[in-house]
Protein backbone atom coordinates (compact mmCIF):
# COMPACT_ATOMS: atom_id res chain seq x y z
CA UNK A 1 0.00 0.00 0.00
CA UNK A 2 1.72 3.40 -0.68
CA UNK A 3 -0.24 6.92 0.16
CA UNK A 4 1.00 10.23 -2.17
CA UNK A 5 0.80 13.22 -0.46
CA UNK A 6 0.92 16.34 -1.96
CA UNK A 7 -0.56 19.92 -2.28
CA UNK A 8 1.97 21.49 0.35
CA UNK A 9 4.01 24.80 -0.31
CA UNK A 10 4.81 28.31 0.70
CA UNK A 11 1.92 30.85 1.07
CA UNK A 12 1.72 33.98 3.06
CA UNK A 13 -0.64 34.61 6.16
CA UNK A 14 -4.74 33.86 5.76
CA UNK A 15 -4.20 32.29 2.44
CA UNK A 16 -5.61 28.44 1.51
CA UNK A 17 -3.66 25.50 0.30
CA UNK A 18 -5.24 21.90 -0.58
CA UNK A 19 -3.48 19.36 0.50
CA UNK A 20 -4.52 15.36 -1.40
CA UNK A 21 -3.39 12.11 -0.54
CA UNK A 22 -3.86 9.14 -3.02
CA UNK A 23 -3.84 5.75 -1.74
CA UNK A 24 -2.74 2.61 -4.10
CA UNK A 25 -1.64 -0.57 -3.87
CA UNK A 26 1.61 -1.49 -5.43
CA UNK A 27 0.82 -4.97 -5.46
CA UNK A 28 -2.18 -7.12 -5.00
CA UNK A 29 -5.78 -4.81 -5.08
CA UNK A 30 -7.22 -2.44 -2.98
CA UNK A 31 -10.33 -3.95 -0.43
CA UNK A 32 -11.16 -1.04 1.49
CA UNK A 33 -10.24 1.93 3.19
CA UNK A 34 -11.49 2.64 6.23
CA UNK A 35 -10.49 5.58 8.40
CA UNK A 36 -8.40 8.25 6.85
CA UNK A 37 -6.57 11.24 8.57
CA UNK A 38 -4.01 14.01 8.47
CA UNK A 39 -1.13 14.97 11.04
CA UNK A 40 1.34 16.79 11.43
CA UNK A 41 4.91 17.68 12.93
CA UNK A 42 6.57 21.00 13.11
CA UNK A 43 9.90 21.92 13.82
CA UNK A 44 10.79 20.51 17.49
CA UNK A 45 7.80 18.94 18.10
CA UNK A 46 5.82 15.77 17.86
CA UNK A 47 3.67 14.67 15.34
CA UNK A 48 -0.22 15.56 16.18
CA UNK A 49 -3.51 14.69 14.75
CA UNK A 50 -5.22 17.37 12.95
CA UNK A 51 -7.79 15.80 11.11
CA UNK A 52 -9.67 12.63 10.66
CA UNK A 53 -12.59 11.19 8.80
CA UNK A 54 -14.42 7.75 8.71
CA UNK A 55 -15.66 5.87 6.22
CA UNK A 56 -18.72 7.23 7.12
CA UNK A 57 -17.20 10.41 6.83
CA UNK A 58 -17.72 11.83 10.24
CA UNK A 59 -14.92 13.74 11.10
CA UNK A 60 -12.83 15.17 14.03
CA UNK A 61 -10.37 18.01 14.15
CA UNK A 62 -7.91 19.47 16.44
CA UNK A 63 -8.84 22.48 18.64
CA UNK A 64 -6.06 24.41 16.64
CA UNK A 65 -7.64 24.13 12.88
CA UNK A 66 -11.36 23.93 13.49
CA UNK A 67 -13.36 26.29 11.43
CA UNK A 68 -10.63 26.42 9.31
CA UNK A 69 -9.46 23.41 8.60
CA UNK A 70 -12.00 20.93 6.51
CA UNK A 71 -11.06 17.28 5.59
CA UNK A 72 -12.82 15.24 2.93
CA UNK A 73 -12.70 12.14 0.98
CA UNK A 74 -12.97 10.81 -2.43
CA UNK A 75 -13.86 7.16 -2.43
CA UNK A 76 -14.13 6.77 -5.80
CA UNK A 77 -10.71 8.22 -6.26
CA UNK A 78 -9.20 6.85 -2.86
CA UNK A 79 -8.39 10.09 -2.12
CA UNK A 80 -8.31 11.81 1.16
CA UNK A 81 -8.15 16.08 0.93
CA UNK A 82 -7.41 18.35 3.64
CA UNK A 83 -8.36 22.21 2.61
CA UNK A 84 -6.66 24.95 4.86
CA UNK A 85 -7.91 28.30 4.87
CA UNK A 86 -6.81 31.13 6.52
CA UNK A 87 -3.67 29.81 7.41
CA UNK A 88 -1.55 30.81 10.30
CA UNK A 89 2.27 30.84 11.00
CA UNK A 90 1.56 28.31 13.48
CA UNK A 91 0.49 25.99 10.71
CA UNK A 92 4.13 25.46 9.36
CA UNK A 93 4.78 21.90 9.15
CA UNK A 94 5.23 18.57 7.43
CA UNK A 95 2.20 17.26 6.93
CA UNK A 96 1.26 13.68 6.70
CA UNK A 97 -1.71 11.36 5.57
CA UNK A 98 -2.16 8.20 7.00
CA UNK A 99 -4.99 5.47 6.02
CA UNK A 100 -6.29 2.21 7.56
CA UNK A 101 -6.65 0.05 4.67
CA UNK A 102 -7.40 -3.37 3.68
CA UNK A 103 -5.86 -5.39 0.37
CA UNK A 104 -5.13 -8.56 -0.90
CA UNK A 105 -1.63 -9.35 -1.37
CA UNK A 106 -0.34 -10.38 -5.17
CA UNK A 107 -0.79 -14.23 -3.26
CA UNK A 108 -4.11 -13.14 -2.49
CA UNK A 109 -3.98 -12.89 1.75
CA UNK A 110 -5.23 -10.23 3.50
CA UNK A 111 -3.94 -7.56 4.50
CA UNK A 112 -4.62 -4.86 6.69
CA UNK A 113 -3.22 -1.92 8.36
CA UNK A 114 -2.28 1.68 9.04
CA UNK A 115 -0.25 3.44 6.89
CA UNK A 116 1.52 6.59 6.21
CA UNK A 117 2.31 9.21 3.36
CA UNK A 118 6.17 10.65 2.65
CA UNK A 119 4.51 13.86 3.94
CA UNK A 120 4.35 17.47 2.45
CA UNK A 121 5.96 20.72 3.70
CA UNK A 122 3.54 23.47 4.34
CA UNK A 123 5.11 27.00 5.05
CA UNK A 124 3.03 29.90 6.01
CA UNK A 125 5.29 33.00 5.79
CA UNK A 126 5.04 36.51 4.55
Amino acid sequence: VQLQASGGGLVQPGRSLRLSCVISVISGRLLRINDMAWYRQAPGKSRELVASITSGGDTNYANSVKGRFTISRDNAKNTVYLQMNSLKAEDTAVYFCKADVNSYSSNDEMEAGYYWGQGTQVTVSS
